[in-house]
């Protein structure tokens, strides 16, 4: 099991090339990925991405990419001819609008103006920066997915533990459940007693109040569900990817607490199935954190 929660990074310092990815992961419903890092790599966010969706299959990522190229190269340099003939222009009317003042435009003078001589962004990233990007980013998510393992290990305790709480309401509810019926007669037995007082009254008419009763409160089938909920939750939580598993089998939970709840009309049922939705609640929360 998996947390969709998680950080990890990888970092690249040989020949000249310091380069280091950092991703972070958070929850999120579908698997959302957005890279952040220098224009060298804008061709190279598919690969990253895809590098991504093998390790993960939810939760949204953040991945930082930083790089320092202190390699010695060659630079390009690029001369803009028309912002150069623009300047040379405005210098030729500055002449004829001053002419007394001394004139030192030079070649020199027209580099060192704005937009003339610049260098050119790099095209993309070289096979040796993609190599350190490759490196660097197998290592965050190494890392990524070692704290997401750990995680999901302590979420795996928690929601297990909270299931066996939810087994032992469940046979609670199960033990107190024949009793129901039972005491439903017992009280309707005294109150038709009183009312009549002393006179004979109709004991099949009673029995089948109590029968249309019993058949009403019945929770047996969902108590059946209910049990069936809990070993395959348990058996679920040891494989990886569950989070989607996870999430649909809690909803069934929640469906049979509802209508254990809805059914009963007995004090400590309904108590019990109460303490049922709250421990449910709890596992939902913690399942929105699993991959």
């Amino acid at each position: 099991m998996f947390s969709m929660t998680g950080f990890g990074k990888g970092e690249f310092r040989e020949g000249g090339i310091e380069l280091s990815v950092e991703i972070k992961t958070v929850n999120n419903r579908y698997l959302d990925v957005a890279v952040r890092g220098p224009k060298i790599f804008a061709f190279y966010e598919d690969h990253i991405r895809a590098a991504v969706r093998e390790k993960l299959s939810r939760g949204h990522a953040e991945i930082y990419v930083s790089c320092l190229d202190k390699r010695e190269t060659a630079k390009s340099l690029y001369v803009d001819a028309a912002a150069a003939q623009g300047w040379c222009d405005a210098a030729v009317r500055l002449k004829a609008l001053f002419p007394s003042v001394p004139d030192d435009f030079t070649l020199t003078a027209l580099m060192k103006c704005g937009d003339v001589v610049r260098q050119e962004e790099a095209q993309g990233a070289d096979e040796a920066l993609l190599a350190a990007l490759d490196r660097a980013l197998a290592q965050a998510l190494d890392r990524l997915g070692e704290m997401r393992a750990r995680e999901g290990a302590r979420l795996a305790e928690d929601m297990l533990s909270r299931m066996d709480t939810i087994e032992k309401l469940a046979l609670s509810v199960k033990e107190r459940a024949p009793l129901v019926a039972q005491n439903y007669r017992a009280r309707l037995e005294e109150r038709v007693r009183e009312a009549l007082s002393g006179v004979d009254f109709d004991e099949a008419r009673l029995l089948t109040e109590v029968a249309v009763f019993a058949d009403k409160s019945n929770i047996d089938e969902e108590l059946t569900r209910l049990f069936s909920h809990i070993a395959q939750f348990r058996a679920i939580c040891k494989e990886e990817r569950v989070g989607r598993k996870l999430d649909f089998l809690v909803q069934e939970f929640n469906r049979e607490a509802n209508t254990i709840c809805s059914k009963s009309n007995d004090l400590a049922v309904t108590n019990a199935g109460l303490a049922l939705k709250n421990e449910i609640e709890k596992v939902r929360e913690q399942v929105q954190n699993v991959e």
